[in-house]
């Protein structure tokens, strides 16, 4: 008769639950049993676990063996427990000292000949076993960078299951190979923070704000977004360049906090879009799933317990909608919970998941299904009904929700010929910044960083206006071209004009640059409001 225990993590969406791994061995028949809620691939971990041990040269319990993990309440998934139940089994045969497990956290798979492959969301898992207070983590070996990410905690990193055996009980390590996967090559290189389907090139440096010809409006339009993380809708025909400028945004963010970038690796670790020898994404991410995709590709689900979607791989970063138009509607639609409430909450019947989703949207949509509407010439061949139709794909819940609209026009040849002279995106990032910087000294001490999170009461009441500054917006309103919701967007969006100008507090003129940016009615108020 003999107990174990040592400690693993069950991921909920991106979160880490602590759990103990507890085995149990007394006289009889020899069977194993897994209890504590555990799923499919987890059941499976019997046979794994069993043909492990036997392969690492250790000798199987003939008894009657119960593991259970607890908390028994909890959903656990996946197969990062197979190292803590082998481990909890050896110690309960007493061929692990008990003592020596019971302060261990360990997280990886299991190959059959006893080999510790490496599973998704190290990093959320360590960072749990941290915070419960283990000071001491087991992983794969191709895992050890993800999980020295973490502070105050030491990654002990195997490449099987012998060598843990004996760093446990103090015998030689042997030497064991590493895998060929293992040893292949990094295809991405560094952490870019690009994710799953994303532009590979979308945070190269060689994509510069200069390459983009003329789009002056645009531009300008690109700068107040990254600078108050405001949403973007650009409209245009094929080829004036929606997607050049769409692919330049991330050039202009700041670069991630510790925090956020430990946030953000977090949830691309969950994903299994982190490289294993440059695991920590330092830029915001860039993720431009194609416009065929699934609502639970977007927002996140599948079968189980949901795993992040695009816009949780774009926290922190931008996600890029090219041709929003062929889009579902209702798979757009589905953006609408998380661009108010900065996270999506996808509820299942074996539970329920929280991911952070706060991201910068950019939408690209041509402006009928040929794509030459409203150009000069009249080459237009779709019907005005058509054009309606295709132009309500995207709701007016959904647009309502987007503070910049801009059409991108084609170029004239003047322009083209002047491809590469405009400002570089490393001068618009300094203004970013420094519009940033200005933004975060008025918001110490309160929740919000930038200025799209801020909520309308809190501007009206903590930062009011001049009288008379509003009174074109309110204008708009009364007569239906904003709502209420809009009114409040342009006041935001006029505060980041006001913070690339160096102002205090908006002017009129700021107000009417925002009001241009979210109407999309050309004013001449753009140019100068915000250069």
């Amino acid at each position: 008769m003999g107990f174990a225990r040592t400690h693993s993590v069950a991921l909920v969406g991106v979160e880490g639950v602590p759990v103990e791994v507890q085995a149990d061995l007394e006289p009889g028949i020899a069977h194993f049993t897994l209890v504590g809620l555990p799923d499919k691939s987890l059941v499976e971990s019997r046979d794994r676990v069993r043909a492990a041990v036997v392969n690492s040269g250790e000798e199987w319990p003939q008894k009657k063996l119960t593991v259970g993990l607890s908390p028994a309440s909890v959903p656990k998934s996946g197969s990062g427990f197979d190292l803590s139940v082998a481990c909890a089994v050896l110690g309960a045969a007493e061929r692990i000292d008990p003592r020596a497990l019971a302060e261990v956290m360990m997280f990886g798979e299991l190959g059959l000949d006893g080999r510790v492959r490496p599973v998704r969301g190290v990093l959320p898992a360590v960072l749990a076993g941290a915070r419960a207070g283990c000071r001491r983590v087991v992983v794969p070996e191709p895992a050890a960078a993800e999980a020295a990410l973490v502070p105050e905690v030491s990654v002990l990193a195997v490449r099987s299951l012998r060598q843990l055996i004996a760093l446990l009980t103090g015998e030689p390590v042997p030497e064991e190979e590493q895998s060929p996967d293992e040893c292949a090559p990094d295809p991405l290189g560094p952490a870019t923070g690009t994710g799953l389907g994303t532009a590979p090139t979308a945070n190269d440096p060689a994509l510069d704000l200069a390459d983009v010809a003329g789009q002056g409006a645009a531009r300008a339009a690109l700068e107040v977004a990254a600078a108050g993380r405001h949403h973007l809708f650009l409209s245009g025909p094929p080829g004036a360049g929606k997607t050049m400028l769409a692919e330049r945004l991330p050039g202009l963010l700041p670069g991630l906090t510790s925090e956020e970038a430990l946030e953000v690796t977090a949830v691309h670790s969950v994903a299994g879009a982190l490289p294993g020898r440059h695991p920590l994404v330092e830029r915001p991410p860039f993720c431009a799933p194609h416009h065929s995709t699934t609502m639970a590709a977007l927002v996140g689900g599948g079968t189980g317990m949901p795993r992040p979607g695009a816009v949780s791989l774009a926290h922190r970063g931008v996600l890029f909608l090219d041709e929003a138009a062929e889009c579902s509607a209702r798979v757009l639609d589905a953006m609408r919970q998380p661009l108010e409430s900065g996270q999506v909450v996808v509820a299942r019947a074996g539970g329920m998941m929280r991911m952070p989703a706060r991201f910068l949207l950019v939408l690209a949509a041509n402006p009928c299904p040929c794509g030459r509407h409203g150009l000069r010439g009249g080459s237009c061949e779709c019907r005005p009904s058509t054009v309606r139709r295709y132009q309500a794909r995207l709701s007016g819940p959904l647009m309502d929700r987007i503070d910049l609209r801009v059409a991108v026009e084609p170029l004239a040849r003047s322009e083209l010929e002047a491809a590469g002279s405009g400002e570089r995106s490393a001068a618009v990032a300094a203004r970013v910044l420094a519009a940033r910087e200005r933004a975060a000294t008025r918001f110490a001490g309160t929740p919000w960083t930038t200025n799209q999170e801020v909520p309308g009461h809190a501007f009206r009441s903590r930062w009011p206006l001049a009288a008379g500054v509003l009174c074109r917006a309110e204008e708009e309103m009364e007569r239906g071209l904003l709502t209420t919701r809009g009114l409040d967007r342009v006041v935001r969006v006029a505060w980041t004009v006001a913070d690339l100008a160096g102002h205090d507090r908006p002017t009129a003129e700021d107000v009417e640059c925002a009001l241009e940016l979210r109407t999309g009615i050309r004013r001449g108020a753009l140019p100068g409001a915000v250069r």
